[in-house]
């Protein structure tokens, strides 16, 4: 018996060094796993916070004339929209990275802005025209774009993280056949856009400026067609005010900057109507 001990004690030991081998081997190869998750989190996280950019734009001030002293305030006041209305456009590109297809930012962001900015321009000119020459060509300065800095520019313009790219698959497959429940019940459902007509509101139009008027009303109408069509190739973008702020909102700039240059053409030769303004918002009919 005693002999048998020593060999005995021998082979326990031998087993038990065995086992904890196994066991340290174990916990290497955990903590490596562990040590390869938390990198691929880390790689994650830093593509999520890339950059989205930022919105540049042709500086308005410096291409303007001399501005009379009666034109200054409401100039200066709508230079600081110019600026305003970028600020906003930035932060809207913020809080979109990821939403929308490859045309988002352009469709929802730039388009938009561009639209303000005319609409803006425009009231510089008039501003300046009351009372002395009237600039041209400021609307070459509306449109802006998209510098994406240190951000990597993927579909919208910014960098987009894994878990919108794996919603946006699925909202894709959701509106497959039109019958995503959001869309309620796809493009048969998505409504049209409803405007207020502006030609029964107009005074007499002078004969002078009958051509100009009648191409500003048409436009008018282009600008709903094309509204519209938009409605119908959008449904199931973005968020619950995608409509809003991306359809119905841009078309009341554009109305806007239309439905002014209408009250001007008919102002050169008669009393220039006034209030026409309220006719630019447009309505949603499901």
């Amino acid at each position: 018996m005693s002999r048998a001990l020593p060999k005995y004690n021998k082979r326990r030991v031998v087993m038990i060094g065995g086992a904890a081998a196994v066991v340290l081997s174990g916990a290497v190869i955990a903590g490596s796993a562990l040590a390869g998750e938390t990198g691929k989190g880390n790689s994650n996280n830093a593509t999520t916070k890339a950059a989205p950019g930022t919105v540049s734009c042709p500086a308005v001030a410096p291409s303007l004339p001399a501005i009379p002293a009666s034109a200054k305030a409401e100039v200066d006041r709508n230079l600081a929209l110019l600026n305003t209305q970028i600020a906003e456009a930035n932060k809207r590109l913020v809080d979109t990275v990821g939403q929308g297809g490859p045309n988002f930012v352009q469709n929802a962001i730039l388009g938009p802005l561009k639209d303000k900015r005319v609409a803006t321009v425009n009231r510089i000119a008039t501003a300046i025209g009351r009372t002395a020459a009237k600039p041209q060509g400021l609307d070459a300065l509306a449109p802006c774009k998209l510098n994406t800095g240190g951000g990597t520019a993927t579909g919208g313009g910014a960098a987009t993280p894994a878990p919108n790219a794996t919603k946006q698959a699925g909202g894709a497959a959701g509106n497959a056949g039109g019958a995503a429940a959001g869309n309620a019940g796809g493009a048969a459902a998505v409504g049209t856009i409803s405007c207020p007509d502006v030609a029964s509101q107009l005074p007499a139009v002078p004969a002078s400026a009958k051509a100009e008027v009648d191409r500003n009303l048409a436009l008018l109408n282009t600008q709903i067609t094309e509204a519209n069509t938009r409605l119908v190739n959008t449904v199931g973008q973005g968020g619950p005010n995608f409509v809003q702020n991306a359809i119905l909102g841009p078309l009341k700039d554009k109305r806007v900057s239309t439905i002014d240059r209408i009250a001007i053409s008919i102002g050169r030769t008669a009393a220039k109507p006034q209030g026409l303004n309220s006719l630019a918002t447009c309505t949603l009919n499901k």
